[in-house]
């Protein structure tokens, strides 16, 4: 193949659809081509696929954004474990995915600290006791943690039938994937104990792999194998976020991963699928459309959903120096922070959220971060509104 039929190829915007490539430029061109792909450009991944084969990545493809990552990086002003605000919106998306019911309300009273009421609340119960693992850096990632991690937050909770057996780390049987045009089976079981090994070892490996793209890798690889009767999408989205953790993102617990993914659905499922079709016409199994997915459906929005907070924190830091913010107020402003992120709220809801201050200390509060352009404010009715300037 001539330079300038690869260049062709390697540009054109269905380059993760080979059956529509085949199409367009021939079986034989597209054959050609994605040898040449997986000969010279592919980086192959100590994971095996169904067949024995090893994972592969286009390593300069999938193109992360700077700004996405730069948000990650970001210390959150707030000291808890994770956002409220966020997880709240991580936990209802999580659930939502898989078609399962939740409200915000009952999350966000379980985030509060309440205890669950039915079986809503316990599953949302779990995802919190799960979040509150990951958040923990000593919590290192191996087998027995995820274990660990993926039995307080699903396998706790599912009937009989689909729980693991006593002393089991993956399941026994079969499992069937139900979507997209066909449903296939998850890896066999025989084969679990040694992928999932390796699936654990990669995630502790130091290598050359971009630490967003790997984190993703893990997440479908997870998913990929379907090591357990239910439940794979929301471990394998956690999987996600605690190798971020480990690996000293700060703000991955204030970012809300599974909304972004819930916003665009179709496309996640879609990544998945099309990597499957494509193994079958190319012989190898190719994860670049799933960091594609993620590049572009969530690091790449982290920082224009954020790019609107404009509180100057060296203000804030100024006034804990100098004293002139209480103890109290600090606590406020975290809470603030952490539970609402960039939504609104009057000064009767951050009492009753907050629970621990009067009133007056409530109001004290807005007034002087309002006037340190820390809070703005807006009039709605004969309410007033604030939020993180």
């Amino acid at each position: 193949m001539d330079a300038a039929q690869f260049a062709k190829m390697f540009s054109d915007k269905h380059l993760f659809e080979i059956n529509r490539m085949e199409y367009k430029y021939t079986s034989a061109a597209v054959k050609e081509f994605t040898k040449l792909l997986r000969q010279d450009f592919a980086q192959e991944l100590p994971l095996q696929d169904s067949r024995g084969e090893m994972l592969v990545y286009l390593p300069n493809v999938a193109r992360i954004s700077t700004a996405g990552m730069k948000q990650l990086l970001t210390v959150p002003a707030a000291r808890s474990a994770f956002g409220l605000q966020a997880m709240t919106d991580e936990i209802h998306a999580t659930l939502q995915i898989e078609n399962i019911r939740s409200t915000r309300k009952s999350i966000r009273r379980i985030l509060d600290g309440y205890a669950p009421r039915d079986e809503e609340e316990n599953r949302i119960y779990g995802i919190k006791r799960g979040l509150e693992f990951i958040a923990n850096r000593e919590n290192k990632i191996t087998e027995a943690n995820l274990h660990t991690l993926y039995q307080m937050t699903v396998g706790n909770f599912l009937s009989d039938d689909d729980k693991l057996q006593a002393n089991c780390f993956y399941r026994h049987a079969p499992v069937y994937i139900v979507g997209g045009d066909q449903t296939r089976e998850g890896l066999a079981a025989s084969l679990l104990s040694e992928a999932m090994a390796q699936l654990i070892n990669f995630a502790n490996q130091r290598d050359n792999i971009n630490e967003l793209h790997k984190a993703a890798m893990l997440h479908f690889t997870l998913a990929y194998y379907h090591p357990y009767f239910d439940g794979n999408g929301r471990t394998a989205r956690l999987f996600h976020m605690w190798y971020l953790v480990q690996h000293g993102y700060p703000a991955t617990l204030f970012t809300p991963f599974s909304r972004y993914i819930a916003e665009n659905k179709s496309g996640y499922y879609k990544a998945y699928e099309q990597i499957e079709k494509n193994a079958l016409l190319t012989g190898y199994t190719d994860v670049t459309p799933f960091l594609a997915y993620f590049c572009e459906n969530v690091y790449g929005r982290l920082q224009s959903d954020t790019e609107d907070t404009h509180a100057d924190m060296q203000v804030y830091r100024n006034a804990i120096a100098s004293g002139s913010v209480t103890e109290k107020e600090r606590q406020l402003w975290e809470y603030v922070l952490s539970a609402y992120g960039n939504e609104e709220f009057t000064t009767k809801r951050l009492e009753r959220d907050f629970g621990n201050a009067a009133y007056a200390t409530i109001r004290t509060f807005v007034m002087k971060f309002s006037s340190m352009n820390l809070l703005k404010t807006r009039k709605a009715g004969n309410k007033v509104l604030y939020k993180v300037f």
